[in-house]
Parts: C-alpha cells; sequence; structure tokens
C-alpha cells in the first residue's frame, strides 16, 4: 500500500523559512512525478510545485516562483519543499502528492493519485 508522509511544517514569522519533506513508502511501480498543494480552509485547492522522476524538469506556481525549491532523493524516497521568504499568504495546509502516469514530465496542476495526510505551514506578520 502506497503511503505519503509529510513533515516540516510549523510556525515561523514573515521572511522566515521552513523545508517540507515526504517520505513515500509501498511503491513498487513506474517513475512518477510528484508535487505539492496547499489548501486554506474554504479556498480550492492550489498547486504549488512539481518535480519529474529524474528530477531535470519542475513546475512553480506563480505564486511562489523564486521563493520556493521543489527536489527529491529517489535513493530515500523522499521530496522536498524548500521555502524561503515565506509569507502571511503562504499559511496553509501542504500536501505532497504523486502521479504514476506521469513519469517523464510533471504538472503543477495535474491529476495526482496518492496524496499524503498533510503539514501545516502558519506564517505570522
Amino acid at each position: 500500500q502506497v503511503q505519503l508522509v509529510e513533515s516540516g511544517g510549523g510556525s515561523v514569522q514573515a521572511g522566515g523559512s521552513l523545508k517540507l519533506s515526504c517520505v513515500v513508502s509501498g511503491w513498487t511501480g513506474t517513475n512518477f512525478c510528484m508535487g505539492w498543494f496547499r489548501q486554506t480552509p474554504g479556498q480550492e485547492r492550489e498547486g504549488v510545485s512539481c518535480i519529474s522522476w529524474s528530477g531535470e524538469r519542475s513546475g512553480y506556481a506563480d505564486s511562489v516562483k523564486g521563493r520556493f525549491t521543489i527536489s527529491r532523493d529517489n535513493a530515500k524516497n523522499t521530496l522536498y519543499l524548500q521555502m524561503n521568504s515565506l509569507k502571511p499568504e503562504d499559511t496553509a495546509m501542504y500536501y505532497c502528492a504523486a502521479d504514476p502516469s506521469n513519469g517523464a514530465g510533471c504538472e503543477v496542476d495535474g491529476n495526482y493519485d496518492y496524496w499524503g495526510q498533510g503539514t501545516q505551514v502558519t506564517v505570522s506578520s
């Protein structure tokens, strides 16, 4: 059974940094792309970033470009999201996701099949 478990969320002041991690277990299939999403209460889920299996391709939402960096370590089955220069509007529950149908590329707002439970990020002004 595939499981995704996020960690690294917390509370920081504006301008601070956090690094999220997502560990994938139980995967026995083909290569897959991964992504980060975020959601606040009453709002639609927003694609934040994505990365291909090889790590050569990545994408970002305009709202986080230049501040967030996605990476992955396939040997450790772990996805990361380095978040710098955080703003109060970055406050949300952050989810990692995996898409086994896309091994070569990635889509920030693609259809992902597997999801973690989320980790909360709170940025105060």
